[in-house]
């Protein structure tokens, strides 16, 4: 069920985007172990993690929606270390990731598993009112978009459904704070207890405990 063929990982490997091979792998054996129905991304870009988790939700029967504005993160814009000048639509001037997504999709195979949103995060969560089993937040990380992404989708999922965070690290010299403060405040609600660490991939299961804003209205300070 992990596993992932060797053309869909070639696929993977060539749509743009950070997602290192033991990452990607304790990505879809967390997928594996999440149940049947629906699960989301948060943060499509090219589609690599989508095929990892697409191909994962083919096996067991679940859809995927997949959530992206494709117009880039603060790190993809002109100027900065991730930017990619062959991703810019030369009619906007803009970043411009839905054609390469589309593409990564048709050639894995998942068009039929994956349906993409094209949207910011906050256009979405105004109305998105389904359960999820499995949410991947891999969006924007910015303080206040990765708190709201979390605060929007995390009070959906059921209990004991999988929630995965990326690029979290806990000493700053490594890379940004929000993913991490994300984390603490998962934990530190109760509503979320710490499955598995691989890199800057944090697994973690839903609770019991109601879900902090239900509760309190806001979350735990951040330190």
């Amino acid at each position: 069920m992990t596993h992932l063929s060797p053309e869909r990982r070639s696929v993977a490997d060539a749509a743009p985007g950070f997602l290192p091979d033991d990452e990607a792998d304790a990505l879809r054996a967390a997928a594996a172990g999440a149940r049947p129905g629906l699960w989301l991304e948060i943060g499509t870009y090219c589609g690599k993690s989508t095929v990892h988790l697409g191909s994962v939700a083919e096996g067991v029967g679940s859809q995927l929606v997949s959530v992206d504005h494709h117009q880039g993160s603060e790190e993809n814009q002109p100027g900065w270390e991730w930017h990619d000048a062959s991703l810019v639509d030369p009619h906007t001037g803009r970043l411009e990731t839905l054609p390469r997504a589309r593409h990564t999709l048709h050639d894995a195979g998942l068009e039929g598993t994956v349906t993409l949103v094209v949207a910011s995060t906050q256009q979405t969560a105004s109305w998105w009112c389904a359960p999820i089993e499995m949410l991947f937040l891999d969006g924007n990380h910015t303080e206040e978009v990765a708190q709201h992404d979390y605060a929007a989708f995390a009070r959906h999922l059921t209990e004991g459904a999988v929630l995965a965070v990326h690029d979290v690290f806990p000493d700053p010299r490594d890379g940004g704070r929000p993913p991490w403060h994300v984390v603490q405040r998962a934990v530190g609600s109760g509503a979320f207890e710490e499955v598995s660490v691989c890199g800057s991939l944090r697994i973690l299961r839903r609770t019991a405990t109601p879900f902090e804003d239900d509760v309190h209205g806001d979350g735990p300070s951040l330190t």
